[in-house]
């Protein structure tokens, strides 16, 4: 830990200013050496360790006003534009260091951005995840026409939602650390152009190999730029104000990859599977140059960093740094945090795998449901390809239902962590999964009765709504609750549960058709139904026992509850991956 140096440094280049409190002049020292003087009695390094500094243009505003947060220490006044900054002398590792701090009002600080600006910010990124989403399920759409064309299999055609989920199982296990090394705003804009141009390759592939190795990069670059949002949320949003950016982002997520056959079908009917991806393609690039334009480096610590920088070149001074520069982990123990820590905390970790295979299975549904579908309104009713994408309007409509009901969640969440006389747990956050996520068996169990081509279109129908809210609710309380629990350790943790989400998600297209044809479209969800039932005890179970299987984890020992919870935990700290 760092530990708190005892004098003030010398400043090459600059000049200490500031008021009677913080500076004793040499006329009157003398006098002040014959008086105690009692503030350095009550704490006499408070001053000397810490201070303040500014420079150039923002001078002018402290201009009569220096005494104005004198209680932060003396003003150093450098010779460079810099907004008034906070300073600390610290030592680490046998060095000192100046660490800078911001200011509680420094408009440059992401946490104190106008509610405008962060809206905005939350806009982009829920529509940039959303046509991520769109872009992963759309693809089935036109496999059909795709294999046909180019003279292969099905089974080839269906590689490409594997490859596509499956970049996305691994490719945060190994990229995440290189993310946070560099900023989010590089990530976001490079990902994504680089996840745009993927669709030239897919709308004009010749060969299944072209095709395969497109859909594997645009799923590598689509889950980078997704992993982030939740972080980012975390740098412009204080934790009690994160649910709910954090709930819009999870309701995009699922509503694009639910919605996209609704309309890519009837794109492929007319004019061709190409179009698919090329409509995708074109839609995305206004997007692109939107954040390219827009969108501004959230990550508070990299303003900071560039402050140190400005200070360390003007004043020559090396020990200037920023908080992010002194917690900067070598690569090894941070790919070793984001694979190997997540794949053992999986293995290891009761409440990390059973929400991990909870989430696992509602991602296998809902990739499931690609073939599904079709098998019910094409194969058994007639339906062109174009029609029978309108059912899964009934998906839409499902989770925009749980996102709504989600708020009943947030203020219960809210109530309790306001309350004086209530204990705040992870467990506070299951409340919405408890009453929710039955919805998936239930709506499993009415799908898999009323396939039958001889009954009204609209009982199954119905019957999709909620499936997918209770993949929502699932969605949202395996998040909160094992941030909650884990801490500083629930990246690791989210990790793991997206490695098997989304493995889950890519075999599951592999065996749909034979599945349902084999075992019979109504037993294959009965089956599915009744796993659905027995993993819906999850929630339940884990808020009666789950203060016991964290007083056995060292890793979940820490999360305790009560006030330190309440001032410690944020609310969704981790990014969904």
């Amino acid at each position: 830990m760092a530990e708190i140096h005892r004098h003030t440094p010398t400043i090459p280049g600059a000049e200490n200013r500031g008021d009677n409190s913080n500076l004793t002049s040499t006329k009157n020292s003398s006098t002040a050496d014959l008086l105690p003087d009692t503030k350095q009695e009550e704490n006499p390094t408070k001053n000397n360790s810490k201070g303040r500094l500014a420079g150039g243009s923002f001078l002018n505003d402290l201009q009569g006003n220096e005494s104005a947060g004198s209680e932060d220490g003396p003003l150093t006044e450098v010779n460079i534009d810099m907004p008034l900054t906070l300073t600390e002398i610290i030592t680490k590792d046998n060095q000192e260091y100046i660490l800078l701090k911001f200011t509680d009002g420094d408009k440059q600080d992401p946490f104190n951005w106008s509610n405008g600006r962060k809206a905005w910010i939350t806009l982009l990124l829920c529509f940039m995840t959303l046509f991520i989403g769109l872009a992963t399920t759309a693809y089935s759409s036109g496999i059909n026409s795709m294999v046909d064309d180019l003279g292969v299999s099905t089974e080839l055609g269906q590689l490409g939602l594997f490859c596509f989920n499956m970049a996305c199982a691994l490719a945060p296990l190994f990229l995440a650390p290189f993310c946070e090394l560099v900023g989010r705003r590089v990530v976001y804009v490079g990902a994504y152009a680089l996840f745009v141009v993927c669709f030239i390759g897919l709308a004009l592939g010749k060969n299944i190999a072209t095709i395969l190795v497109m859909r594997t990069l645009s799923g590598l670059f689509g889950c980078v730029g997704t992993i982030l949002v939740g972080g980012t949320f975390s740098d412009i949003y204080r934790p009690d104000e994160r649910a709910t950016p954090m709930a819009c982002f999870s309701y995009v997520a699922i509503l694009g990859t639910v919605g996209a056959p609704i309309y890519a079908g009837f794109i492929n009917e007319t004019i061709g599977w190409r179009w698919i991806e090329g409509v995708q393609g074109l839609s995305n690039i206004p997007l692109l140059l939107i954040i390219l334009v827009s969108l501004r480096e959230t990550r508070g610590g990299v303003t900071l960093h560039k402050r140190a920088k400005a200070l360390r070149a003007a004043t020559r001074d090396e020990r200037y740094r920023a908080q992010m520069d002194l917690e900067a982990k070598n690569i090894s123990e941070m790919l070793h945090n984001s694979s190997i820590k997540a794949v053992h905390m999986l293995a290891t970790e009761p409440v990390v795998f059973a929400f991990g295979l909870w989430i696992a299975f509602a991602w296998f549904v809902t990739f499931l449901f690609l073939s599904v579908i079709p098998i019910t309104f094409q194969e058994k009713r007639g339906w062109s390809e174009g029609v029978a994408g309108l059912p899964y309007i009934s998906l839409c409509i499902g989770v925009t239902i749980g996102f709504a009901l989600n708020f009943l969640q947030i203020r219960k969440y809210k109530s309790i962590l306001k309350s004086r006389d209530r204990k705040i747990l992870p467990e506070s956050r299951l409340y919405g999964a408890m009453f929710g996520a039955g919805f998936l068996p239930v709506g499993l169990f009415i799908y898999s009765f009323t396939q039958y081509g001889y009954l009204p279109w609209i009982a199954p129908t119905i019957a999709l709504a909620p499936i997918s809210m209770g993949i929502f609710f699932i969605f949202e309380s395996t998040y909160s609750f094992t941030s909650d629990c884990y801490g500083e350790n629930s990246s690791s943790a989210i990790a793991g549960q997206g490695l098997m989400r989304n493995t889950l998600g890519a075999v599951a297209p592999l065996f749909a058709n034979q599945f349902f044809h084999n075992v019979g479209s109504q037993y294959a969800g009965l089956i599915l139904a009744l796993a659905g039932a027995m993993l819906t005890l999850i929630p339940f179970v884990m808020f009666k026992y789950g203060h016991k299987l964290r007083e056995r984890s060292k890793l979940a020992s820490s999360q305790k509850g009560g006030d330190e919870q309440k001032e410690k935990t944020g609310l969704y700290t981790s990014p969904m991956v």
